[in-house]
């Protein structure tokens, strides 16, 4: 047999092989719902139990929360199967729930943090600067998490852990809370009234809206990084502290 005949039947064995692995996956894996899907399959009970999971569980911290938002208020516009006022007090509801189980995991976690003593693999001054930080920016801290993915998850566990006073993080998550939740239902809902035929073009309103939700998390790395290669000492030349 020729070396192109052997190279042909490697190349339609590497597909067949291609082939075979790509229907077990589909197999195996149910192709994911869309925004849209989740939004009308959901209702007002399966936004709500998302919303919560996101900011209350912390394995809720992949959950798609601005943007189902956003998607939640196109959805109301466009079909009125949904009523934004509604939504907005449920999931502010949902909202302050997930946040205050957050806090309240990492309060009862905190207690046995600072009990411990110093180790290789525990430092308790790090949990101690944590404290001080959110005695300082703690509020701002819980307001701004809420526009940011990931963030927002993590950001009333720290709280908790940080014992930053229950009275002081209540107001500033109903305030984070309210703003989050009424500015992204409200920006979907009047996008649909005001761009006609909008919600065939939703990826491209996730996408930005994706785009925007991480945008301040790339700014903060990229000063970081900036001024990392700021302090750098040049070549040869002395290094700080020295």
């Amino acid at each position: 047999m020729s070396l192109k005949g052997k190279h042909r039947i490697f190349a339609d064995n590497h597909a067949y092989q291609g082939y075979r692995l790509e229907h077990l996956f589909t197999a195996i894996l149910p192709q994911l719902p869309t925004l849209k899907e989740i939004v009308i399959w959901g209702g007002y009970i399966g936004l709500f139990a998302i919303v919560f999971s996101e900011t209350g569980l912390l394995i809720g911290f992949f959950l798609p929360g601005d943007s189902l938002l956003v998607t939640a208020g196109l959805y109301a516009s466009a079909s009125g199967a949904l009523d934004p006022a509604v939504l907005i007090v449920l999931l502010f509801a949902a909202a302050i729930c997930g946040n205050s189980t957050g806090y309240m995991i990492g309060h009862r976690a905190g207690k046995a943090l600072y009990s411990r003593p110093q180790s290789r693999w525990f430092r308790r001054d790090h949990l101690i600067k944590t404290r001080e930080f959110y005695e300082k920016y703690g509020g701002i801290t819980i307001v701004m998490a809420q526009f940011m993915p990931f963030v927002r998850t993590f950001a009333p566990v720290v709280a908790g852990v940080a014992e930053m006073k229950y009275r002081r993080f209540a107001l500033f998550n109903i305030t984070g809370a309210a703003l989050w939740i009424t500015s992204m239902i409200s920006l979907g809902y009047f996008l649909g009234k005001s761009i006609p035929g909008i919600e065939s073009r939703i990826e491209y309103v996730i996408a930005i809206i994706v785009f925007l939700s991480i945008l301040p998390m790339l700014i903060k790395y990229l000063r970081h990084r900036m001024n990392q290669k700021g302090e750098a000492p040049a070549p040869g030349g002395p290094r700080p502290g020295s």
